[in-house]
């Protein structure tokens, strides 16, 4: 099921080009370096979501041990239905508690202060933190890594994740502000669904379901004419 973390990281990264893109096309450097840059924001990203897939696999672990994955599988699930029948705004309701409401004012002066400052470990820094600020497309990666069933698949889990997301950002931070705040907006629309088919897949893994591996079962199906 890992590939369901690359595809969740491609197809999600319409959700963050809307929340983190005003971060993204705000890194110092210009745009003669960009690419550079992006490059090193990009992979500070993806070794903070390994990071937190290490610590992940470690909760997966203890919950597997206890024969409770299916369970949580299956809860996760419909708690992500429920966010979308509700329309929850997760990150605001995560802001609410006051130890994150904490963590993300920390996070966002540090932030601040580092978009002033210029060199290959402030592009790197940037993307690390980020990697940490409240957003529902991280958490609904780590529904999945944390019933993949061992700390190194959450790993895997969240890395690939984080590769996913990578060329829709990379395309974002060349382009700048050519691709307006509307348009960025405009792509969250698609996060419900994103959460109604990652749902769906923790479901259908707690229930021990097997999903294809590949398309040739949707192919051998009759079609009507």
């Amino acid at each position: 099921m890992l590939w369901t973390a690359f595809v969740i990281g491609l197809v999600g990264s319409l959700h963050c080009a809307g929340m983190c893109g005003p971060i993204a096309v705000s890194l110092p450097g210009g745009k003669a370096g960009m690419l550079y840059s992006s490059l090193l924001y990009n992979t500070g990203r993806t070794i903070t979501y390994a990071l937190l897939g290490l610590f992940i696999g470690l909760v997966g672990k203890a919950v597997f041990l206890a024969g409770l994955q299916t369970w949580l599988s299956v809860g996760m699930g419909v708690l992500l239905l429920i966010i979308v029948a509700f329309s929850v705004n997760v990150e605001q309701r995560l802001l609410t508690l006051p130890w994150m409401d904490r963590l993300y004012a920390a996070l966002r002066q540090l932030l601040s202060a580092m978009l002033g400052k210029s060199g290959w470990q402030t592009h790197f820094g940037i993307g690390l933190l980020n990697g940490l600020l409240p957003c529902g497309l991280v958490y609904m990666a780590i529904a999945g890594a944390i019933t993949s069933g061992g700390v190194g698949e959450s790993i895997a889990y969240m890395a690939l994740f984080g590769l996913g997301t990578i060329p829709l950002m990379l395309t974002l931070m060349l382009a700048g502000q050519r691709i307006g705040v509307r348009f960025r907006s405009s792509l969250r629309k698609l996060y419900p669904v994103l959460l109604t088919i990652m749902a769906i897949i923790l479901i259908f893994r707690g229930l021990r379901i097997d999903l294809p591996a590949d398309i040739t079962l949707w192919t051998d199906l009759p079609m009507c004419h």
